[in-house]
């Protein structure tokens, strides 16, 4: 009986023999309990890396015969978060049967569509190309994992001696070479000739492990990684240096952070020359310890040496050189640093595809950096979405750890770049990009929504959410902040206190803004309240109030905001929420209609100062927006209905009567107004929609 706890100390043991007893049959099941807990040790293998598998019998459909079933993780698909519908399950044999119609390397990839005819389960995801490595394989259970240390052991110089060293003759070891069908063959052949080996190392790649029960190829894996960790940290330990030592102190957190904030836009804006992106940083103790070393310029220009890792970082990373005493307010100065820093990346890129492409070879990708390391202050990373660039950088991570623990025990090597192109450039990898889905239409925005914590600002919010734009949602109130944010992940929204009367409050929202996504493209100004009462019973304070809420608040929003859209240089959009109120005389309605007319006006004076600069802005007028807006919850819905001698009750069916179309407009009908401007009407600027149906004292012309 195994024992019910294990003591690691470089990785993490998850296995919880109770939760594995639900999976006593089904075999299946208890495969990928096993991959999501590898998955979720960054240390063992990132977020789309590594592979996993399992073999079991089943019954042929169509001759009823047991015939054995591999299930594999498919491709594109994660082990952290692997379900069912995410692999596929193919024939053994017919695996094997590959072998008879192989035509050798330089037919590699015409294997992976012959993987298809192979499929027992006609539901699979789309087999990877790492298939045939575990197939042909005979174990039960196999992972085949990215461990940093084990990729430090296959990426140092005399890592194979290394290898020999910790684990005598229980390990096996294959040259590089790009992951497909003949690596698969390699692999069999070289358990065949050591049948007595534990698991095999792929130079500069990864591991592969296995076990008869999945708790058996859990524990291997475990054990293999824990003891490659524990070699590597011996020799730190012994050395007491790390990359060569300190070149330069990190600054102090507080001043980390706001340079990264400030400096954000404007490499959002030069990583996004060809197409927009969306920004992440870190700061974290591991990636300051590598960018403030001495070895620091020696190992960025080598790359990365795992595939799985240059495929989401690029070759090698932007290292930035700027001078620290540069005003960041400034952007001409640091424009004039950073852009020939750029400049010269992008022709280094341009070279490296030139050089080492083929006939063959897909159209060069995107040349911008896609990791940018600043030394004393961290690491910005920038891709098509939030995800994507929060993956990036920890890939770089990894692949800093792997640096870190090559150095230690030998030195460094990274993969020949020809042999880097080919994987970056590889037919099948760009096939794997076409399958993609089509980005949704805000895809790479980030929108700046006050207010968002209900009603309107709400709906705006789950609107830009539901189209691809990341969100900052920003409210007064904690509790609808909380509940405003609660189904999204951080990939997708962040919820900020603000205060939009306070421009230190504003400032630091989107500093905030800026460290989590790099940036803003949509700002909606839809913080608000309503007061409604006679000039006789307005106050001082009521009127203040409102001037601050909405007028001031949309000011220095504008203010802040713009600062932000000129570092990036990318346009960008400002949407008030006003209100019919700002164009119709109404009774007792002195202070809001006044507040909403000048809402009204500095759009029209913002759009013309701001149009050189592909900055929009635009109007959205609201009117009787009754259904779930919280404006109504107070005594704003007494007073209107006193205003218009109706009881509080009748109010819904009395603003839809009175409206052309006779429709009750909802906080989602304000949303889409919002989006058609951000989305659809992109040469719109100056201009005031209506959401009100058809109120002729509210039109505009």
């Amino acid at each position: 009986m195994p024992s019910k706890t294990q003591h690691f100390k470089y990785v993490d043991y998850l296995w919880d023999h109770e939760k594995a007893k639900t999976f006593e049959h089904d075999e299946v099941g208890i495969f990928l309990y096993r991959s999501n807990l590898l998955g979720s040790d960054l240390r063992i293998t990132n977020y789309g890396g590594g592979n996993t598998s399992c073999k079991t019998l089943e019954k042929d459909p169509l001759t009823h015969e047991e015939v054995e079933v591999m299930w594999v993780k498919g491709s594109g698909g994660d082990i952290g978060t692997l379900t069912k519908n995410g692999i596929a399950g193919l024939y053994t044999e017919k695996l094997h049967d590959l072998k008879k119609v192989y035509r050798g390397l330089e037919h590699e990839d015409e294997m992976v569509a012959l993987l298809y005819h192979c499929l027992y389960d006609l539901d699979s995801k789309a087999p990877s190309i790492d298939t045939p490595l575990h197939g042909l394989l005979p174990f039960k259970h196999i992972d085949h994992l990215h461990p940093d240390a084990l990729i430090a052991i296959a990426a140092a110089k005399d890592g194979k001696k290394i290898a020999q060293e910790i684990w005598g003759d229980s390990i096996g070891w294959i040259p590089w070479q790009r992951p497909g069908f003949d690596l698969g063959i390699q692999l069999e052949q070289c358990y065949a000739k050591n049948p007595h080996i534990k698991g095999i190392i792929l130079e500069s790649h990864g591991l592969f492990t296995w076990g008869d029960t999945s708790y058996e190829c859990y524990m291997n894996s475990l054990k293999v990684i824990e003891e490659a960790s524990a070699y590597i940290e011996k020799d730190i330990e012994k050395n007491q240096s790390v990359f060569g030592g300190k070149k330069i102190e990190a600054l102090p957190k507080e001043e980390r952070l706001a340079q990264a904030s400030s400096l954000s836009p404007y490499l959002r804006g030069l990583c996004s020359s060809e197409q927009r992106m969306i920004g992440h940083f870190t700061d974290q103790e591991r990636v300051l310890t590598f960018i403030n070393s001495k070895d620091l310029n020696r190992l960025a220009p080598m790359g990365t040496s795992c595939p799985d890792h240059f495929l989401r970082t690029k070759i090698k990373p932007l290292v930035l050189d700027l001078d620290k005493n540069t005003d960041l307010s400034d952007a001409t100065l640091v424009m004039d640093q950073l852009t020939p820093q750029f400049e010269q990346y992008r022709t280094d890129y341009v070279l490296y595809y030139k050089k080492h492409k083929h006939d063959y070879s897909p159209a060069m990708r995107d040349p911008n950096p896609i990791v940018i390391l600043y030394p004393g202050v961290g690491m910005f990373t920038f891709a098509k979405n939030k995800q994507t660039a929060r993956v990036a950088a920890e890939f770089y991570v990894n692949a800093i750890n792997v640096m870190r623990g090559a150095e230690a025990i030998s030195s460094y090597t990274a993969l020949p770049r020809q042999e880097a192109f080919d994987i970056e450039y590889w037919l099948l990898e760009e096939a794997k990009l076409q399958r993609m889905p089509k980005e949704q239409s805000l895809s790479r925005k980030i929108a700046f929504i006050t207010g968002g914590g209900g009603g309107i600002g709400k709906a705006i919010a789950d609107k830009l959410i539901a189209e691809g734009a990341n969100a900052i949602i920003t409210d007064l109130d904690q509790k609808n902040l909380d509940d405003a944010i609660k189904d999204y992940s951080l990939d997708q929204a962040t919820a900020i206190s603000c205060d939009v009367t306070d421009s230190s409050s504003i400032a630091e929202a989107f500093k905030k803004a800026c460290l989590n996504y790099g940036g803003v493209d949509i700002v909606v100004h839809s913080a608000g309240l309503a007061i409604s009462k006679s000039l006789e019973t307005t106050s001082i304070q009521e009127w203040d109030l409102l001037q601050n809420v909405l007028v001031k608040g949309q000011f220095l929003l504008a203010k802040h905001s713009v600062d932000i859209l000129k570092k990036q240089d990318l346009g960008g959009d400002l949407i008030h929420i006003a209100s019919k109120n700002g164009l119709v005389s109404g009774p007792n309605n002195v202070g809001y209609g006044t507040a909403k007319a000048a809402q009204q006006h500095m759009t029209r004076l913002l759009a013309a100062e701001l149009g050189s600069l592909k900055i929009r802005v635009n109007t959205v007028n609201p009117d009787g927006v009754i259904v779930g807006s919280k404006i109504w919850e107070g005594d704003w819905a007494e007073g209107r209905a006193k205003a218009h001698d109706i009881n509080v009750e009748d109010l819904p069916a009395h603003y839809a009567k009175r409206n052309l179309l006779h429709e009750i407009i909802l906080p989602q009908d304000i949303a889409n107004a919002v989006f058609a401007l951000v989305a659809i009407l992109d040469k719109s600027t100056g201009n005031t929609i209506n959401v009100d149906g058809g109120m002729p004292n509210a039109f505009v012309r």
